[in-house]
């Protein structure tokens, strides 16, 4: 029950009230009482209202949009929080409407507050060509010369590893802060520039322990788990993010005994941590460990996430337990976890599959909302290692049926024996899908399996005509030529296409 026992006079006796609230439930009988008490257009209350409701349910913005389009000339306050919200949740086209909106129909003017949200929503789809845009109008509102902005850019062209723009925007601030300086450092290490990053690593007037973070990070990515241990060493203050970094450091690198010595040294173990010591020992075949490390996890009354429960599902997979899988199942079901979440129903049919239950693994995967390269693979091996080798070819045209031309080739290119009627199979399917890249990286791989198989040729030679790339078509018939291939007797290098 909220503490609706406080007396509103005023509109700042409901913010309380607000502030105390636990479901979106609450939160909509709350909007009731700002609407009997005639608040609904006081900017700050309803700026407190958006804020929470977003963090409630930010994948659902419909009702805050409704009571912002409800407030009469809403202030760049109100604006901006909208915009945060959206640009944290929704697609970039989206974000570039309600931006529109903004400067179409209201009386204010985009401020140095409202252009980081829409640059970091381009930063996040890698978004060059519409993150220029913004820059250019940053350019434009005088907003270009705010460190906040500034630091925006900088993380923006790094991402997008645009280095030296995001060197030209540093340089060009007449104001860095911490923020600013470790954007910059993180373009050069997502450039593989680990020098420069060092340097400017080491140029920096002040770190902060994001900073830090940071740059062991990088040099873990690039393998480099020596000199990230000789600065976790040095770091003034380390925190569980230090701590959690270069643990899974020493699991990508191996070294699961270092994983488990730095993690014991950890002071306050939270389920970051715990999730990296598990998957470090199911990527390193240790399944037996990451099971034991689960249940030293439960008996110090910690509740597992889903990403642990993914690491330990993995973990029952190799060790191929049945009567593991079935508890972890239960726990799972006992613990209200989301089945539709995709990782987690991966997790669940490649358990289940590989230990032998074909019946459930298959239930579970046509009841996934999506289903990925890594559950078809579950299925399809599973099948294949429990003898229904008929089954995992008919679920592999499925795969192909269904336009996932991708992932049926990187499963290909995954098996220990290749298939030479996989790859011919998958050819047609880029025809049939109209997929020329796809197609070509096929043909290539068919060419040098079956060097003098005319069809292989013909079939590219009919892609390339259905996409109307007849250079390519006589490229292709002039090197079939050269390598001796002799079509095929009633079959046309151009089948379904009449040129003329």
């Amino acid at each position: 029950m909220l503490p609706y026992s406080v007396v509103e006079h005023s509109s700042s006796a409901i913010l309380p009230i607000l502030k105390a609230c636990k479901t979106v439930r609450d939160i909509y009988q709350i909007h009731t009482r700002i609407i009997r008490r005639g608040y609904e257009q006081d900017h700050f209350l309803i700026s407190q209202f958006l804020s929470i409701f977003a963090n409630f349910s930010p994948s659902n913005l419909s009702y805050p949009t409704s009571v912002f389009n409800s407030v009469f000339c809403p202030n760049i306050y109100l604006w901006n929080i909208l915009m945060k919200a959206h640009c944290e949740s929704y697609s970039l086209g989206e974000c570039f409407s309600l931006f529109g909106r903004m400067r179409r129909e209201s009386n204010v003017c985009p401020d140095k507050y409202t252009f980081p949200s829409l640059i970091k929503a381009c930063s996040s789809g890698l978004a060059l060509r519409e993150g220029r845009i913004v820059h250019g109008l940053t350019v434009r509102s005088g907003t270009d010369g705010d460190v906040f902005v500034g630091s925006s850019l900088i993380d923006f062209y790094g991402k997008c590893k645009e280095i030296e723009c995001a060197r030209k925007v540093f340089d060009g601030m007449s104001w860095r802060n911490e923020v600013s300086w470790t954007a910059l450092m993180v373009g050069y290490l997502n450039s593989g520039d680990v020098e420069a990053a060092q340097c400017l690593f080491d140029e920096m007037p002040k770190r902060n322990e994001s900073t830090w973070n940071a740059m062991i990070k990088g040099l873990v990515k690039m393998g480099d788990v020596k000199n990230a241990r000789k600065l976790f060493d040095t770091m003034p203050v380390r925190n569980e993010v230090s701590f959690t970094t270069l643990i899974d450091g020493y699991a990508k690198a191996g070294d699961m005994a270092a994983a488990r010595s730095l993690f014991d040294e950890l002071p306050q173990k939270d389920l970051v941590s715990w999730s990296a010591l598990m998957s470090g020992y199911v990527q390193n075949g240790k399944p037996g460990e990451a099971v034991k490390a689960f249940s030293e996890m439960r008996a110090l009354n910690l509740n597992p996430d889903e990403f642990i429960l993914v690491s330990l599902m993995s973990a029952c997979s190799q060790l191929g337990s049945l009567e593991l899988a079935n508890w972890i199942e239960s726990y799972i079901k006992e613990g209200s976890f989301d089945l539709k979440r995709t990782h987690v129903a991966a997790a669940l049919v490649d358990m289940n599959a590989k230990c032998g239950n074909m019946e459930r693994a298959t239930s579970l995967f046509e009841d996934m909302p999506k289903r990925d390269l890594i559950s078809y693979c579950s299925m399809i091996q599973g099948l294949s290692i429990h003898g229904c080798g008929a089954q995992a070819v008919l679920l592999f045209d499925r795969m192909i049926d269904e336009g996932k031309l991708k992932d049926a080739y990187e499963l290909i290119q995954s098996m220990p024996v290749e298939s030479h009627a996989a790859w011919g199979a998958l050819l047609g399917a880029c025809r049939l899908h109209s997929d020329v890249e796809l197609g070509e990286m096929v043909a290539q791989r068919l060419f040098e399996l079956e060097p003098h198989n005319a069809g292989n040729y013909v079939l590219l030679s009919n892609i390339y005509a259905d996409a109307d790339k007849w250079l390519n078509v006589f490229s292709l018939r002039d090197k079939m030529s050269e390598r001796g291939v002799r079509k095929i007797p009633g079959c046309s290098y151009v089948d379904s296409t009449n040129q003329g």
